[in-house]
């Protein structure tokens, strides 16, 4: 059996696009779907990442798995259709296939919602003797425990910055207005028994390690059992977390002490009655300075997140952002532009006050591009301000002036600040036009919903 796994991207992120090497780390969900395949298939895999590789759609493939998050959704469809037209079965999973079940299978033969644990080996078990259905859901009795290793073998190591990608959890006990992780999985954290993560990052090569999980320290204690059986490898690290992190002491020098060098926060705005109107009330621009400043002392950087684009943003939003960046010495910071994902209670209100502009044009779902009517600005005018954001930030001088305050991580943080410098000067060519060459668009057919079962 010849299993072809693709990870499709929009033009952005694509091989030909402005996303470089120096930003990206290898995919975590590929790899992980490839240890999945039950051993007795004998079954010969290939992954390929559209990031890093083109897709040749003339691939030998006995079936094709393909995940998508919502920006990548029509580029995944245009994939399925060419492989069906040769005669090939796709399945497709991920975060766009679970929310939006019913639009996925007007396109592929099989839909896949929810983590793969435990249905994507029974879904290939069942290929295999011609009974494959037309939906398989996760498993109400998910396990993370005994999971096979990911097939980082498989992966063109020479593309990413790291191949050393891994998870110790998934899912976030949030409940983010505009997140859309409590909408796929539910507000309810899966753990891998620790000695398992430890055993995986032990066996690694080299001395440096990613954590992917949305934020791990949401459960304390497990997050502080992980970071203990850290410390004796004696290797360094990089994830995500929220700003909780530094409300707990012992949390933050055991993280300290296990080899955190790097940290993706979602400070998401720089205004406290944008934070509770998100929902996202744990968050505090007041500690924002403070917090920096102790995660900085520990040699710890901070990639910070920033959304342009609530109800009580105005023109002068940008600017506030970018001189707040600067001030409290944000060593890479990200910016987005605020995107309704399918399900999420930020899509329905904007659904039900009629501001969505461009729905089900999900290429342009990828939190770079305006698709709604904001409150306070033109959607032109919200933008073009964010590319002006964009460009303000990854100027020379304010690189120069944010590394130079922190000086953590340099030798990555560098070259990634160079990489987001040319992103910047390229974002505004990508247009509708260009996102949405290569995909499958029907802007005519009705949009699938998440009531939408098989």
């Amino acid at each position: 059996m010849k299993i072809l796994l693709i990870l499709p991207q929009g033009a952005i992120y694509r091989k030909s696009g402005s996303f470089k090497k120096s930003l990206r780390y290898a995919p975590v969900a590929l790899t992980t779907l490839a240890g999945l395949v039950p051993q007795e298939l004998n079954a010969e895999i290939r992954i390929v990442d559209e990031g890093v590789e083109e897709l040749d759609f003339n691939t030998e493939a006995d079936l094709v798995g393909i995940t998508a998050i919502t920006g990548s959704a029509p580029r995944a469809y245009h994939i399925a259709q060419r492989f069906r037209a040769r005669g090939v079965p796709v399945v497709m999973g991920g975060v766009h296939a679970t929310l939006m079940p019913g639009e996925a299978a007007k396109y592929v033969d099989t839909v896949v919602t929810g983590f793969a644990e435990e249905s994507w080996p029974r879904l290939l078990r069942d290929f295999k003797q011609n009974k494959m259905e037309r939906l398989y859901t996760q498993s109400p009795h998910l396990s993370l425990a005994n999971l096979p290793i990911a097939r980082r073998d498989l992966l063109k190591k020479e593309a990413y910055i790291t191949t050393n990608s891994m998870q110790a959890t998934r899912g976030c006990i949030n409940n983010c207005d505009f997140c859309v992780i409590p909408v796929a999985w539910g507000r309810r954290m899966y753990f891998r028994p620790v000695e398992e993560v430890v055993k995986e990052a032990a066996e690694l090569p080299g001395k440096a390690l990613l954590f992917v999980d949305p934020s791990p320290i949401e459960n304390v204690e497990y997050a502080k059992s992980l970071f203990r059986a850290l410390i004796p490898l004696k290797k360094k690290w990089v994830g995500l977390a929220t700003t909780k992190i530094t409300k707990d002491p012992e949390l933050l020098d055991l993280a300290t002490k296990s080899g955190c060098k790097g940290l993706l926060i979602g400070f998401e705005s720089v205004t406290q009655e944008t934070l509770r109107l998100a929902n996202k009330r744990f968050n505090s621009v007041n500690d924002y300075s403070e917090m920096v400043k102790k995660l900085h002392a520990r040699g710890i950087a901070i990639m910070g997140c920033f959304v342009f684009g609530f109800d009580n943003d105005d023109k002068d939003v940008f600017q506030r952002t970018v001189e707040f960046v600067d001030r409290i010495r944000i060593d890479l910071p990200r910016y987005a532009v605020l995107t309704p994902f399918p399900g999420t209670p930020l899509y329905k209100k904007l659904k039900s006050e009629g501001r969505i502009l461009k729905d089900n044009r999900w290429s342009l779902f990828d939190a770079q591009h305006v698709v709604f009517k904001p409150a306070k600005m033109t959607p032109e005018e919200l933008q073009e301000g964010h590319y002006w954001a964009w460009r303000q930030s990854y100027t020379a001088g304010s690189i120069f002036k944010r590394l130079a305050g922190s000086r953590c991580l340099l030798q990555v943080l560098v070259p990634a600040n160079v990489g987001y410098r040319e992103y910047a000067r390229a974002l505004p060519g990508y247009t509708e036009e260009v996102l949405t060459e290569g995909t499958w668009i029907d802007v005519n057919e009705p949009v699938g919903g998440l009531e939408g079962r098989l």
